[in-house]
C-alpha cells in the first residue's frame, strides 16, 4: 500500500515529510519568531492568549499540559496561576522553539514550577490521567495527525479535566474575509521576507490557516476524541477561536 498524502499548506507531500517540514519552518523562524507575531497581529496575540487562559481557569495546584508551547507566551501565564504547588509541562517537537521557550522563562524568573519535554503532540511520553488541563496554542495546525493530538490530549487528562485550544480559524463575515485574505496571502509573506528573511515560510503559515478545520468541525473532532461538553469561542469575527472540551 503506498504512503497517504497530506497537505504542508496548499501543497501535498508525503506524510512522513510533514514533521520534518513543519520543523523546518519553525527552525528558520524561531530567531525572529516573537517579533514576527507582534508585527504579525499587532500585538493581538498577546490578548488572544491571556483571554485563553483566563477561559480556561486555571487553578492554584493544576498540573497543566502546555503543548506546541514554543517560546512559552502561555506557560508564564499558566505559570502564574497554578502557583509554587502547581506545574506547567512546556512541550514542543522543536528544539529551537523550546530553547527559546528556556531563555524567556529564565529572564522571567519563572521555572521552578515548570518543565521543557521536547516530543510529539500525536505521541504524548505521559501516563494517562496526568493532567487538570491541557491547552494547545497555535499549534493544531501544524500537526500532520489532528485526531492523534486530539486523542493523546484526552488520555492526558484526570477525569474532569479540560482541553482547550487556541488556533486560527475561519472568518465568517465576507468582507472581513476578503481583507483578512488579502493581508494574509499578500502582506504577510513580505514581512516575513523583510524581518525573518524567510518568506516561504510565513507562506505556509498563511495557507495552513486555510486548512485548518473550521470551527464546527474541529469542535465534532474534539466529540470524536472523546471530549464532552465541547464548545468555541470566536475572537476578532473568527480569526481565532478558542474550543474547549472536557473529559467526565
Amino acid at each position: 500500500m503506498s504512503e497517504r498524502d497530506t497537505h504542508f499548506g496548499f501543497e501535498q507531500v508525503p506524510e512522513h515529510e510533514k514533521t520534518a517540514r513543519v520543523r523546518g519552518v519553525f527552525d528558520s523562524v524561531a530567531g525572529r519568531y516573537d517579533l514576527m507575531n507582534d508585527l504579525m497581529s499587532l500585538g493581538l496575540h498577546r490578548v488572544w492568549k491571556r483571554l485563553a487562559v483566563f477561559i480556561a481557569g486555571v487553578r492554584p495546584g493544576d498540573r497543566v499540559l502546555d503543548l506546541a508551547g514554543g517560546s512559552g507566551d502561555l506557560t508564564r501565564l499558566l505559570a502564574r496561576d497554578v502557583g509554587p504547588q502547581g506545574e506547567v509541562v512546556i512541550l514542543d517537537i522543536n528544539r529551537k522553539m523550546l530553547d527559546l521557550g528556556r531563555d524567556r522563562l529564565l529572564d522571567s524568573g519563572q521555572v521552578d514550577n515548570v518543565r521543557l519535554v521536547q516530543a510529539n503532540a500525536e505521541s504524548l511520553p505521559f501516563a494517562a490521567r496526568e493532567f487538570n488541563l491541557t491547552i494547545m496554542g497555535f499549534g493544531l495546525r501544524n500537526v500532520t495527525h489532528k485526531e492523534a493530538a486530539l486523542a493523546e490530549m484526552y488520555r492526558v487528562l484526570k477525569p474532569g479535566g479540560r482541553a482547550f485550544v487556541l488556533e486560527f480559524s475561519h472568518v465568517k463575515q465576507p468582507l472581513l474575509a476578503r481583507i483578512y485574505d488579502t493581508y494574509s496571502f499578500q502582506l504577510l509573506p513580505r514581512l516575513g521576507g523583510l524581518i525573518a528573511k524567510d518568506e516561504a515560510s510565513y507562506r505556509y503559515l498563511a495557507e495552513s490557516i486555510r486548512k485548518h478545520p473550521p470551527q464546527a468541525e474541529l469542535a465534532e473532532m474534539m466529540r470524536a476524541a472523546g471530549f464532552e461538553r465541547c464548545q468555541y469561542t470566536n475572537m476578532a469575527g473568527g480569526i481565532v477561536a478558542v474550543h474547549s472540551g472536557m473529559r467526565l
